[in-house]
């Protein structure tokens, strides 16, 4: 299976993103990106919006073109159905419900089966979750340290309206998909339409 070994700042800083959208708090006073002054071409700006989509979500290039091919087939703005898939994915959810402090130590923990979808163990990280799913941190794992640390501080983190979380018994039922205006990462999905479509 391939796996992404990017240093994360250095990736952040290539991309012109903020470590704290992936869930590093490192803060730091330079612009990501700003030392660039090289003009970059239409095709190079295509290109780095898919990189910094694809680095946030920590999706590869064939994964990645399949969401594209679904989102093409759904009804509404290709860009948008994109954003709302790989928002879909069971380790973005994990982090989202504020499960564990980055998307890579959530596929972590959803890949060693700390989870269950509508009752059913899922250990694959880019299970897709519907509205009406029930994501909830497996009964056996509840009583691990590390999820108990979780749950006290679960007050500090700002759950999305498209998530009714259950604190108490650490589940959370997805009430339907993210909106374009809950996505909370500057990208232009247009562009990446724009790449793919050439």
């Amino acid at each position: 299976m391939a796996v992404n070994h990017d240093p994360i700042l250095k990736r952040c800083r290539a991309l012109g993103i903020s470590p704290t959208v992936l869930g590093y708090d490192k803060s730091s006073n330079r612009n990501p990106g700003a030392d660039r002054r090289r003009k970059i071409s239409k095709y190079g700006t295509q290109l780095k919006e898919k990189q910094k989509v694809k680095f946030i979500y920590g999706v590869l290039e064939i994964q990645f073109y399949n969401y594209y091919e679904m989102a093409t087939k759904k009804e509404g703005i290709t860009g948008e159905n994109l954003l709302k898939i790989l928002e879909s994915r069971l380790d973005n959810v994990v982090w989202r419900m504020g499960l564990a402090s980055t998307r890579r130590e959530a596929r972590q923990l959803v890949n060693h089966a700390h989870f269950t979808v509508n009752g059913k163990k899922v250990n694959i990280p880019s299970f897709l979750v519907k509205p009406g799913d029930v994501v909830a941190v497996k009964e056996k794992s509840r009583s691990s340290e590390k999820f108990k640390a979780l749950a006290e501080s679960l007050d500090t983190r700002i759950i999305p309206k498209w998530l009714d979380m259950n604190k108490e018994t650490l589940s959370a039922k997805v009430i339907s998909l993210a909106s374009r205006d809950e996505i909370d990462y500057e990208v232009d999905e247009q562009l990446i339409v724009e790449l793919y479509s050439k």
